[in-house]
């Protein structure tokens, strides 16, 4: 069965069923070699990366602790943002732990570190299906989705990760002391995996609202009317992940979280604007 041409080159030129998942394997294949590379590098410098990156968000003098009480003592809230440091003793339970742990670190750093490079092999193969009309404003498609895929990695490694695990790792049920909080090394990488990855995730709103409206699933009045329901879902999660009810720490987690849904709205208006416009042409 003849597909979509992938070579405009090339005068009828098709590709079979058989032919596109020849080159999808080949796209897979470098995209895998991609990651493998980046993992190997995180693994030969794993040391290194545990002390200062991994076990950041649980370290007394990691730069985010230091920033946000140097900002809550400048902007006069009293210690409103200073987090107490807790101590995080972690272990493994069997002897391949710390080597299986390594291996989990480098596999998913290699992931993030290539992540630019697979979409580019991803956005490869989708290309050649889509029509000139609908490519035409992709150009730094590339750069702007790994662009929020790290500012979203970022803000949960600097931000949520040191709220989350200084709120959960000094959390203390009963009174008398007699639960330790000890987790195992693989639960705190789970953990502080998901935390990045989820926010590098749901940073590709703005992304995602451009390709929506394109595509006429959603428009920005939608955006606009859901906005009263988005403010109550993200105020929750901002209570929930920061580790106390003072309304200013909330505030310093809600403020990216609700800019993100607003810049949503106007990628959202402004691809709407444009498809409007072209439609009006098409029927005038």
């Amino acid at each position: 069965m003849a597909l979509f041409n992938r070579n405009p080159d090339s005068e009828k030129a098709e590709m079979t069923f058989i032919d596109h998942l020849e080159e999808l394997r080949s796209h897979i294949i470098r995209s895998v070699l991609a990651i493998l590379v980046m993992a190997t590098i995180i693994f030969i410098y794993r040391d290194w990366i545990f002390d200062y990156i991994i076990l950041g968000p649980v370290n007394p003098d990691f730069i985010s602790y230091r920033a946000l009480c140097n900002f809550s003592h400048w902007a006069h809230m009293g210690e409103a943002l200073c987090m107490p440091p807790v101590k995080v003793e972690m272990q493994t339970t069997t002897f391949g732990g710390q080597f299986l742990g390594a291996i989990s670190i480098a596999l998913v750093g290699g992931v993030i570190a290539a992540f630019p490079y697979i979409f580019w092999e991803f956005w490869r193969f989708v290309k050649p299906a889509l029509k000139d009309t609908e490519t035409k404003n992709t150009r730094f498609i590339i750069f702007w989705v790994s662009f929020f895929f790290f500012l979203g990695g970022a803000f949960g490694f600097f931000l949520l990760g040191p709220f989350t695990f200084n709120f959960l790792g000094g959390f203390q049920l009963g009174t008398k002391g007699m639960l330790t909080t000890r987790p195992t090394f693989a639960d705190y990488v789970d953990n502080l995996t998901n935390i990045i990855l989820g926010c590098g995730l749901a940073f590709e709103l703005p992304v995602l609202s451009f390709i929506l409206t394109r595509i006429g699933l959603i428009t920005p009045m939608f955006l606009r009317s859901t906005r009263k329901y988005a403010i109550v879902v993200i105020l929750l999660v901002a209570a929930f992940i920061t580790p106390s009810p003072d309304w200013m720490s909330q505030l310093i987690v809600f403020i990216p979280l609700f800019l993100l849904y607003e810049l949503s709205i106007i990628v959202s208006a402004r691809v709407y604007k444009k498809e409007q416009a072209k439609e009006k042409e098409e029927w005038s």
